[in-house]
């Protein structure tokens, strides 16, 4: 166990050799980390998380060792020595004396924390060509890196497989506290069957030498900008089977911290440049699947906080939250769809298109074309003026009609052509206008998916008479429209059962987009319940 007096020891400037104005406690879950003036000393819990063990003496020793030599890799100048903390014939504890080894810890360089690049991200104070300094800088340091061997015996599939597994049966206890239920169980569900589908492109990897000794924990709080140095520290050095991992991987978690802090767009800048350095065109079919791995680990490793007595109450809560925000961008990654796909939202009016349209594209990635909306647009009437004619007249005739869906079916097209995927917000109550979107998703070799959203008539009117009150509502319709529309929609049976997916939105969102991610991404109800 960590000596019951090293904290209040350590936390004295008159411990250390330079003997600066304050000392300052920072605590993570497996380290005290002790800022004395321009020279920080990390010294390792005595704690067991599994995929870690620093319970002995003899392994802190070990590990200090062991981060000292990897992290010099990517930043010798910053990390200095291992030493000695001793207790002293008198009882008191020291630095490097003669005395009986109580611990060690690692001695660094103060980084200094306005030049991390977190804060420079948040403060607006870098550009976004900064990510290609970044980029070239990690591809380097991969190519440099130990490969074959022990290395690829230990990144190879099998690993991964077990990596996930462990993570799923370690966060058992943090279900509905920190990851709810359902988002567990599609993470769980889809993790292990991408593992099962892609295990040939997996063992590739290995062969074609893209599984190196690596940082394993590249985020946003272990990069700084010194210029012109660009400084990467803070590698794990407890558990091989966390480094030793395909470099796609690696990428993937820096872009999921971009992610998670809020920098999608340097997110991929970063990708980008990455796989321009380094050639490696097949990270972009893993980039899901490991970003949504790393924001899994970081959901579970902030959460252990949660349950350390040596924390403040706030710094729980704190992590609570955290916890609970990384693993839903780990849901959000899971759910992006790896190809495009052209979406129809399709129904009566009032059954929660518009509202399921914009839960699922922002957890798709997905953009939406709003249909009333877009038939203003054309017609030069502001999106939020009401036209409240008989049915089928006026901006609703049936030439309006055919115009606005020809419109947003070639901008949906010019979408997708970009590599987006599109979902169309209208009734789609003509069967011919469905199959006409199906067959421009077959020319573009998108997937496609109709999502016929169904509710309960009370439900519904109440719907139609709060939306007309709303401010900025662009739609129109009305309880008697309604009536009229629902003699007129052509029933959804050209489509197959993998093409239509029928939902009923008397359910909350959240139950709802699980139930058309669960169809979309064809996964096993069985595991996943």
């Amino acid at each position: 166990m960590t000596h019951p007096q090293l904290i209040a020891a350590m936390s004295l400037p008159e411990f250390y050799p330079a003997k600066p104005e304050r000392v300052e406690l920072l605590q993570t879950h497996i380290s005290l980390i002790f800022i004395a003036g321009d020279v920080v000393y990390k010294v390792k819990k005595a704690v067991d998380f599994g995929f870690l063990d620093f319970t002995t003496l003899e392994k802190r020793q070990f590990y200090c060792g062991e981060e000292l030599r990897l992290n010099r890799r990517l930043a010798p100048e910053i990390y200095l020595d291992v030493v000695e903390i001793v207790e002293r014939p008198d009882g008191r504890l020291a630095l490097n004396e003669p005395g009986l080894v109580v611990d060690y810890a690692v001695v660094m360089k103060k980084i200094p924390e306005e030049r991390m690049l977190k804060k420079l991200l948040a403060s607006g104070e870098t550009s976004i060509s900064v990510m290609e300094r970044v980029a070239r800088k990690v591809a380097d340091f991969h190519r440099q890196a130990e490969t074959g061997g022990k290395i690829d015996e230990i990144g190879g599939l099998e690993t991964i497989r077990r990596n996930h597994e462990e993570n799923f049966e370690q966060t058992l206890p943090f279900i509905d506290v920190t990851i709810p239920r359902y988002q567990y169980a599609l993470l769980r569900s889809w993790a292990l069957k991408f593992l099962e589908a892609q295990e040939g492109l997996f063992r590739r990897r290995v062969a074609n030498h893209r599984i190196r000794d690596c940082h394993g924990d590249l985020h946003l709080e272990h990069i700084c900008l010194l210029d012109p140095e660009i400084v990467i520290f803070d590698c794990i050095e407890f558990n091989e089977r966390f480094r030793y991992e395909d470099v796609a991987a690696e990428a993937a978690f820096l872009a999921m911290d971009l992610d998670f802090n809020g920098c999608p767009e340097y997110g991929e800048a970063f990708v980008q440049a990455y796989i321009s350095c380094s050639g490696d065109e097949e990270i972009r079919q893993l980039l899901n699947f490991y970003k949504c791995y790393y924001a899994y680990v970081r959901g579970k490793v902030v959460g252990f906080k949660i349950h350390d007595a040596a924390v403040s109450q706030k710094e729980r809560d704190e992590a609570r939250e955290t916890a609970s925000r990384y693993f839903d961008l780990a849901y959000t990654c899971a759910a992006r769809l790896e190809r495009p796909a052209l979406i129809l939202m399709t129904g009566l009016m009032g059954t929660g298109k518009s509202v399921l349209a914009r839960n699922l594209a922002s957890r798709l990635g997905a953009e939406i074309l709003q249909m009333d909306v877009l038939r203003k647009e054309m017609l030069n009437i502001p999106v939020t003026d009401h036209h409240f004619a008989e049915f089928g007249q006026g901006i609703y005739a049936d030439a309006v009609t055919r115009r606005t869906y020809a419109e947003a079916l070639s901008r949906a097209e010019e979408m997708i052509r970009l590599g987006k995927s599109v979902i169309i917000d209208a009734s789609y109550k003509r069967r011919e206008e469905r199959l006409k979107a199906k067959s421009a998703a077959g020319r573009l070799d998108a997937d496609f998916y109709a999502i016929e959203c169904r509710c309960p008539e009370d439900v519904l009117k109440e719907r139609l008479e709060k939306r007309l009150s709303e401010t900025g509502e662009a739609s129109d319709g009305r309880w008697e429209i309604y009536q009229a529309q629902k003699k007129d929609f052509d029933p959804v049976d050209e489509l197959s059962a993998g093409e239509h997916f029928s939902v009923s939105t008397a359910a909350p969102p959240d139950v709802c987009v699980q139930e058309i991610l669960l169809k979309i991404k064809n996964l096993r109800t069985d595991i996943v319940s």
